[in-house]
């Protein structure tokens, strides 16, 4: 590697961070890390509306959970298409500037769907609103992971993205109960205009952050043609035991799980007769859950090791998955969807922290593409297919199936190299 090396959106000026000031930096004296920080909390908070307003919409003017999930399927599918391309896109363009980017392109397509409502509902409308918003989501969250090591080095990803993991799922707590209430009063369509705002306040927040520069590695990989990047994210993956066996797991883990969200909010609404309100309630309850995780995260890992916490924290999600339709009050709702979501925080924190950590940087947006891509690749047939069985066989069997189901991929993680990866010293 030269000297040389590119400043990939460093401040006006042309600074930007230099990368052994940031490996030795508490997170708290970290100003660029911050204010990164609040603008994933303050867009997490307005996300967490649409979370809610969009399967209201639907289930509103159709009342079908097989259409929530359609929806969400459809999404989850330009999610995949797009990651197949977003870790190219982003280890070949100006990071900055692509999630400023996608920032306010979100913020445009959300602020649609109020204005249209106004006249009347357009279910349609959704259908394409939603995919475009996941595929543009699909590119951030790509550029969000390579950047985060640059922000606070290596030795701190795990508890960097602990706290943003918990912030966002605080904000969470807010996001759901302020769409039920807005819900209530004005309809979901406005809740979704939240969301849209907030994609603006965080392009806003984002024009003041400033990255470490990158390598010059990163130069001659841009250089590469497009089919040789997208092989060289799944040629690393299928290089490394722990994240070829990751990948396959997590893979059969979303199928199982993707729609679970429109799952309990039918269980709520049709099953147990509540409101948009109690919606909001238990989705708030449920971050909590997300923000303990998060907390955690760091401190279980080094205790046990990554394979012991990966693997016991997805046979958690099961068991609370398996109980979800099984009762009846709302409180005993919230407590599992808590257990599942503090559980999912753990392990996907896990996951995303030992990419970072073990990727070369230059390869770290097409591997983390490829990873996604795989992951997701079957997710949205696995929404479709759990809404339409819970509408015709009920929630109380659905959910039973396949939260044993994700028990048995923890069991089925024990052998494989996941289970010896990152025992602790």
């Amino acid at each position: 590697m030269t000297s040389e090396a590119r400043t990939d959106g460093g401040e006006p000026g042309g600074r930007s961070l230099d990368g052994a000031s940031v490996a030795g930096q508490s997170l708290g004296r970290n100003k660029d890390f911050g204010v990164f920080w609040v603008a994933q909390t303050l867009s997490v908070l307005g996300d967490s509306f649409a979370l809610i307003a969009l399967p209201l919409l639907v289930l509103e003017a159709t009342g079908s959970v097989a259409r929530m999930g359609l929806l969400t399927a459809a999404g989850s599918v330009a999610a995949v298409g797009a990651a197949v391309f977003a870790g190219a896109l982003v280890d070949r363009a100006d990071r900055r500037r692509l999630l400023i980017a996608c920032d306010l392109v979100r913020m445009v397509l959300y602020g649609v769907v109020p204005v249209v409502w106004l006249f009347g509902p357009r279910i349609w409308l959704l259908y394409v609103v939603l995919p475009l918003c996941e595929a543009v989501g699909m590119l951030f969250a790509v550029g969000y992971v390579t950047v985060v090591r640059s922000l606070v080095g290596g030795e701190r990803l795990t508890e960097a993205n602990g706290r943003l993991n918990a912030t966002a799922a605080a904000a969470g707590v807010l996001g759901p109960l302020g769409a039920g209430v807005v819900a209530g009063w004005t309809g979901p369509a406005a809740a979704v205009g939240v969301d849209a705002a907030s994609f603006g306040v965080s392009a806003a927040c984002m024009l003041l952050v400033r990255f470490r520069a990158r390598p010059a590695d990163d130069r001659a990989a841009r250089g590469a043609g497009l089919w040789r990047d997208l092989r060289a994210g799944v040629s690393f993956l299928r290089g490394h035991p722990v994240l070829r066996s990751l990948t396959a797991l997590l893979c059969a883990f979303s199928f199982l799980t993707l729609g679970l969200t429109d799952l309990v909010i039918y269980h709520l609404k049709h099953d147990l007769g509540h409101d948009d309100g109690t919606v909001g309630t238990v989705m708030a309850c449920g971050a909590l859950g997300t923000i303990a995780g998060s907390l955690l995260v760091a401190r279980i890992r080094r205790r046990l090791g990554f394979g012991r916490t990966w693997t016991g924290a997805v046979a958690v999600c099961g068991l609370a998955f398996a109980g979800l339709g099984q009762v009846h009050g709302v409180p005993l709702v919230a407590a599992l969807s808590a257990a599942f979501l503090a559980c999912v925080g753990i392990a996907g924190t896990c996951s995303m922290s030992l990419r970072q950590e073990i990727t070369p940087e230059p390869l770290l947006g097409r591997v983390t593409s490829a990873f996604w891509t795989l992951q997701y690749s079957a997710a949205p047939l696995g929404a479709a297919v759990l809404t339409w069985s819970a509408e015709h066989r009920g929630t109380a069997a659905v959910s039973l199936v396949a939260g044993g189901c994700c028990v048995l991929v923890a069991v089925a993680a024990l052998f494989t190299p996941v289970r010896r990866s990152g025992r602790p010293a």
